[in-house]
């Protein structure tokens, strides 16, 4: 079990990735009354001048004065520090985590992937380490500027060396507590785990199909063979998921994720975005490792390991 470290009822938060997903949970943790300090490299002047301008589904605000940096050793010690870097990112959090942890502070990660937890850990220590897994579609439009057009639940579970669930933590409800209240939908979840692979279910087949297809979610639910494609890759994390961990994921877990894509705005997720911009994909993290996971333990997972394959060549052809 996780030794829980208790946070204050009101904790300072560091936000260490300024993009969609970081600068629009940091600005509604700011709009309550938070302290909340942001590393902002590319739009660190615009910010500094102008803050941050969120245009969202529940309202747009903007925060014309923050707390920003561009540098981490000039940041003030933190209760909760935000990772929400792309995870192609994660080799500097060894320079940028140590600096702005206050002592008897937690690590919250708002990244996608698997195994991110264990790397995070061997920095600041295993009691040390939560997750919150962003169900939610925003994107960075413009310097200082973000859209948030849909969703925006978080799941917060917390994290143990052994993998076994945690139970409900006092510090998973005092940062859940937060984001409820800066007007984000929030739920608890016992197991990391198998919340990593269920969120999985969604972002290999999106964030991938809409990349090797070029095009967007709306479009792949309406084409059959797109979305048979879709089905069948959530299918194999499925299975994969019970072979690796034991955990069992629904049938009807799939079948609601199919249903909440098909509601859903047409929506090219952060993958798609990256692509097109000619930034690094997050391949590993999303791909590579459950795709791994699979296979030492004799789990096929042919549609993953073909699409993994085409994201790796796509990328290295850049």
């Amino acid at each position: 079990m996780t030794v829980d470290r208790v946070i204050p009822a009101e904790p300072a938060y560091a936000v260490i990735g300024s993009g969609a997903v970081g600068a629009y949970y940091g600005g509604c943790l700011q709009r309550l009354g938070r302290d909340v300090h942001f590393l902002c490299r590319s739009d660190y002047a615009h910010v500094k001048e102008h803050g941050w301008q969120i245009d969202s589904v529940n309202g747009e605000f903007d925060l014309p004065k923050v707390n920003v940096y561009n540098d981490v050793l000039q940041m003030p010690r933190c209760d909760v520090v935000i990772v929400a870097l792309k995870t192609n990112h994660n080799r500097l959090l060894k320079d940028l985590l140590p600096p702005v942890v206050k002592e008897g502070g937690v690590v919250l990660i708002l990244q996608n992937g698997l195994g991110i937890e264990k790397q995070v850990a061997g920095i600041v220590g295993d009691d040390r380490v939560m997750s919150g897994l962003c169900f939610i579609c925003s994107s960075r439009v413009g310097v200082g500027h973000i859209r948030h057009i849909d969703y925006g639940r978080v799941e917060f579970a917390d994290y143990t060396h052994d993998q076994s669930p945690t139970g409900i933590t006092p510090r998973m409800r005092t940062v859940a507590s937060d984001f409820k209240r800066a007007g984000n939908e929030v739920d608890l979840n016992e197991d990391l785990v198998s919340a990593r692979w269920r969120k999985l279910i969604w972002n290999i087949p999106f964030n991938g199909l809409t990349v090797t297809l070029d095009t967007d979610t709306a479009s792949i639910m309406a084409d059959p063979t797109h979305r048979a494609h879709a089905y069948a890759l959530m299918c194999e994390v499925q299975a994969a998921a019970k072979a690796c961990t034991g955990r069992v994921i629904e049938d009807a877990f799939i079948d609601l994720m199919m249903d909440w894509t098909d509601k859903m705005e047409p929506y090219l997720p952060s993958m798609k975005l990256d692509h097109d911009a000619g930034r690094p994909l997050e391949v590993e993290a999303i791909f590579g490792a459950p795709l791994r996971a699979a296979n030492q333990v004799g789990c096929p997972v042919l549609c993953l390991k073909a699409l993994y394959e085409q994201l790796v060549k796509l990328s290295n052809g850049r």
